[in-house]
């Protein structure tokens, strides 16, 4: 969850062990607890990183990016595509035969989304950025990952200030309810 280094690297990593995720979904034989725990892993990775984007990588391609609020919005537009589907495979059963499409939904979104932050806009943010400033956003969004959600909240909003303040209220009682259930912990 939290690895060290600057925004870029941090956010990379996060993406390289979503991408192992997806690919022991892909290699799974079936449905059952397995793939379950799985998926519950994977929306865990992905909600508590798309939280700290939205927290602090996106006000900075605002302020720092020439065209950011364009490009903030539709990531934004990304994110929220991905929460949907998300909160449709948490109550959709593994044995379900929505599972499987659904699941081909996530990657391929989270696939297009990852390659468009690597290829475009990182590449933008390294350019715009002291690397002060993006050690400094980091440590921020490390920090936001901690305390971020563990499951989708659509409704949420994802700007802040009110990001900000909702979404550690929204991560404690997600992280006592998957203490309380041991969702996350294979």
């Amino acid at each position: 969850m939290g690895h060290g280094g600057d925004a870029i690297a941090e956010l990379m990593t996060d993406h390289r062990e979503v991408e192992e995720m997806f690919a022991r979904i892909q290699a799974m034989p079936g449905s059952g607890q397995e793939l379950r725990d799985v998926v519950d892993q994977v929306t865990i990775e992905l909600v508590r990183h798309s939280i700290a984007e939205e927290e602090y990588l996106y006000p900075a391609v605002r302020k720092h990016i020439d065209g950011g609020d364009r490009i903030a919005d539709k990531e934004l537009a990304d994110h929220a595509q991905v929460e949907k589907l998300l909160k449709e495979l948490e109550k959709t059963d593994t044995g379900d035969p929505k599972m499987s499409p659904l699941l081909q939904g996530l990657m391929d979104e989270v696939a297009a989304h990852v390659q468009d932050e690597e290829e475009n806009l990182f590449p933008m943010l390294r350019r715009s950025c002291s690397p002060e400033a993006l050690n400094d956003l980091g440590d921020k969004i490390r920090r936001a990952k901690s305390m971020a959600p563990t499951r989708p909240h659509p409704a949420a909003p994802n700007t802040p200030p009110a990001n900000k303040i909702l979404a550690p209220g929204a991560g404690l009682v997600d992280r006592a309810r998957d203490l309380i259930t041991g969702r996350g912990k294979s």
